[in-house]
């Protein structure tokens, strides 16, 4: 099937907008992807490296209370500073939406949340969790359109990934400052190999991820929560990973990076990747010839993410007429805010009221996945009897909430589903009593929940 441009901002976007156009060609969309990031230059969110004063802050107030008790001023400071950082996170979730609710390169926001998926990293404390959307626009954002390889290095060495899968206490253990009181830790190495790279059930074996948490050792994160790589921590000696050797009697943050750049030109890395990229864009079962292409255009050109994108959006499976996926909670919200023009709220109250709690009801908390392999992609986890219900809920009640005239439920769903609204969705919304109750029965139909 040919290029579609109602498909294109539908499967590949955030959806049809009144405001914006959809793209012209796949060439247009490569193209946007090249030019300016307009919607971080609009609505920035602060980079990780840009809070870490807040955490300094934070450091210092605790060590004020442990020094003077819990009824030491720092006290009452500490608990402003989380409720501040709390904020910060809820606003940040309201930014990401409305940047793929306005974006006119909305596959760019598309790309950063598959690949802030594919490369999890959650904090595992109040200070840390308020820096998970910093750690996306620091190492995500900025790399989604060079190589692989760049992208895999800017996430796996950074302090959030270090902190989330352990690395920044793992040590070597016949490294100098070996003391006992940490050791090797094979979670990094794991999810490198499992996760990032190669996949579930590719050629490597549990040797391969132990020689590779040794190599791996070195990387940690000072008290500034500032990357480094520190030689006395590390295991010294050559590992063997896949059959090659790195590293030697001085241990350097480059034997590392080869490893990484070595995994990430592994023909099953080029698989795994032109993989998770048929399925998040196209079916949860994807076509194996679009697979194929996909893999060929990454093992070509050394894991350019352009040319795996152009691979995508060139082959006839990417766009067939049939909706294949289901939109998960975030993908649903940004939808319905793009496809209504929505204005952002105003208030305090209005992120936690509108959206956090709303899509953690859906089922995608602002806490993230439960684990190093992000969300599922499965529609059967995503429309579920009480994910919809809470999808069906929110469509009642948003919409009213964010602008005070809705539009007219039939020129709605026309525009949001770009003509293609089946018979019945038609007649419900001509027939609706009020325009609040016409745009929910839109908002959750089956057309709309699919992309």
């Amino acid at each position: 099937m040919p290029f579609d441009p109602r498909i294109s901002a539908i499967r590949f976007g955030y959806g049809l907008a009144p405001s914006a156009a959809p793209p012209a060609s796949a060439g247009a969309m490569l193209a946007r992807l090249t030019g300016p990031d307009r919607m971080a230059q609009a609505m920035p969110i602060a980079r990780f490296g840009d809070m870490l004063p807040r955490v300094a802050e934070f450091r210092a107030l605790n060590r004020q209370r442990k020094a003077m008790g819990r009824d030491s001023p720092a006290q009452e400071a500490i608990k402003a500073l989380r409720r501040e950082m709390r904020g910060d996170r809820q606003n940040a979730l309201v930014t990401n939406l409305y940047r793929a609710a306005r974006a006119e390169d909305a596959l760019r926001e598309r790309l950063v949340r598959f690949w802030a998926d594919h490369f999890t990293a959650l904090g595992k404390n109040p200070i840390l969790r308020a820096l998970e959307f910093g750690y996306v626009e620091e190492a995500i954002r900025p790399n989604i359109t060079g190589t692989f390889a760049g992208l895999l290095k800017a996430a796996v060495t950074h302090p959030m990934m270090l902190h989330y899968l352990d690395q920044a206490r793992a040590v070597g253990p016949n490294a100098p400052e070996a003391k006992g009181t940490r050791g090797l830790n094979e979670n990094l190495a794991r999810e490198v190999l499992e996760l990032h790279t190669l996949g579930v059930g590719a050629p490597y074996g549990q040797n391969d991820v132990r020689e590779l948490a040794e190599l791996f050792t070195g990387m940690t994160v000072n008290s500034e929560q500032v990357f480094n790589f520190y030689p006395r921590l590390a295991e010294p000696g050559a590992e063997e990973v896949l059959g090659q050797r790195y590293g030697g009697a001085n241990p350097r943050l480059a034997d590392i990076h080869d490893a990484l750049d070595d995994l990430a030109r592994h023909p099953a890395t080029a698989r795994h990747i032109a993989s998770k990229l048929a399925v998040h864009f196209v079916a949860d079962d994807p076509d194996a010839g679009l697979v194929d292409h996909i893999a060929a255009a990454y093992t070509q050109t050394g894991g350019d993410l352009m040319a795996c994108y152009g691979a995508l959006l060139d082959h006839p499976a990417a766009w067939a007429a049939e909706a294949q996926k289901a939109r998960q909670p975030f993908d649903f919200v940004a939808a319905s805010l793009r496809a209504l023009d929505a204005p952002m709220p105003e208030g305090d109250k209005a992120p936690l009221r509108l959206f956090s709690r709303p899509m953690a009801e859906m089922g995608q908390p602002i806490e993230g996945p439960i684990g190093p392999d992000g969300w599922p992609e499965e529609a059967q986890y995503w429309i579920t009897p009480q994910g919809m219900a809470a999808r069906i809920q929110w469509a009642a009640r948003a919409p009213s909430a964010l602008m005070p005239d809705l539009p007219d439920p039939r020129a709605f769903a026309e525009a949001a589903l770009g003509g293609m609204v089946p018979d019945d969705l038609r007649f419900a919304a001509a027939g609706a009593e009020s325009r609040p109750v016409g745009v929910a029965l839109v908002l959750a139909s089956p057309a709309f929940q699919r992309r």
